[in-house]
């Protein structure tokens, strides 16, 4: 089966290229290039032992879709490719809206056109806003987004949703992830953004690395064991093997029209202040952080039960957050060695 993967060469999309193709999927990534690299593809290929088909392309244009889809007789999309920086959307909302809904408007229009019926989309646990109560479950009512990211991804799901109650012939998933962090075991692929990461553990890393003069932590006067903010950290991998259990489902379950939403988590909230002390203990390296204010379109919380996923897709998270950072920190030392030289 042909698989349509936007953003492919990103940092979620590449781990999950590698698990499309070690499940017997067929990935075709599409990229723009915009917070990637090319190279990352000599490295996938190093990973999975061959080429990986792909089209340097925007998905907001119109003719280039249409193009790969008249070509390659597609079976399904993962649809990664979105801006999705927090504070960057406070700054840019418009940028966010055109890029990220529009291109997911114009990929459902056109699979639609083409017959092509399954859709994995990819969410986040922004959709929640700062819940009223924890774990957040998917029946936890989506409260108003923090920042215009979190809102483009609710009014995605929305879209996807009445697209499904419409009887268009598409069976979709949301899934809403957590904060995946990490990187591949190999130190082949991992996160490392164009310019200041706007995540918090390439910023760690890099800090570790003194490619930072110091690590900023936004905030330790929240309602928190430690006044820090509490998010629920994912390995990648993990995440990325959450994308193949969803499509599977989607391909497994009968009829034309079927839409639902899972959580992507850990299920476990860890604060700002301990995933700095866990890098330095597994790592055996030392930070230098201070405290910051706050940052616009942050929540104070959240973190994730994540039965659903289990019991429908048969999914659950295996990596510790030890693991995550141990890996994280491979990485971004191949980076400083020079034996990777470009970003993922």
């Amino acid at each position: 089966m042909k698989i349509l993967v936007t953003g492919g060469a990103g940092f979620i999309g590449s781990h999950t290229v590698v698990e499309l193709h070690q499940s017997g999927f067929e990935p075709i990534i599409i990229d723009n290039f915009s917070n990637s690299e090319e190279k990352v593809l000599t490295r996938l290929e190093s990973i999975i032992g061959q080429p990986t088909v792909y089209y340097k392309a925007d998905c907001n244009d119109e003719a280039a879709l249409r193009s790969i889809f008249e070509k390659e007789q597609l079976d399904g999309v993962i649809h990664f490719a979105a801006s999705k920086a927090v504070g960057e959307s406070v700054e840019k909302p418009l940028m966010y809206y055109q890029n990220n809904i529009g291109s997911t408007l114009l990929l459902l229009k056109i699979m639609q056109e083409f017959g092509v019926k399954n859709f994995v989309f990819s969410s986040s646990c922004t959709v929640y806003g700062q819940p009223d109560f924890l774990p957040v479950t998917e029946e936890t009512p989506r409260q108003e987004a923090a920042s215009p990211y979190g809102n483009t991804k609710r009014i995605c799901e929305d879209i996807i949703r009445d697209v499904v109650i419409s009887k268009a012939n598409l069976k979709a998933i949301s899934l809403r992830y957590f904060n995946p962090i990490g990187a591949h075991e190999s130190a082949e692929i991992g996160e490392l953004p164009r310019g200041v990461p706007s995540n918090l553990v390439p910023y760690i890393t890099q800090a570790a690395a003194g490619l930072r003069e110091k690590l900023t932590i936004f905030g330790n006067d929240y309602n928190t064991s430690d006044g820090t903010c509490i998010r629920d950290f994912i390995h990648v991998v993990d995440l990325a093997k959450a994308h193949v259990k969803a499509l599977k489902l989607l391909t497994d379950t009968d009829g034309n029209n079927y839409y639902d939403v899972f959580n992507v988590g850990t299920g476990e909230g860890v604060t700002v202040l301990q995933l700095i002390e866990t890098f330095e203990r597994v790592n055996n390296v030392k930070l230098n952080y201070t405290i910051g204010p706050r940052r616009a379109g942050d929540i104070e919380q959240i973190y994730a039960q994540v039965d659903k996923s289990q019991q429908v897709m048969g999914w659950r998270a295996e990596k510790t957050l030890e693991e995550s950072l141990r890996d994280a920190w491979r990485w971004q030392q191949k980076l400083a060695k020079g034996t990777t030289k470009e970003a993922v």
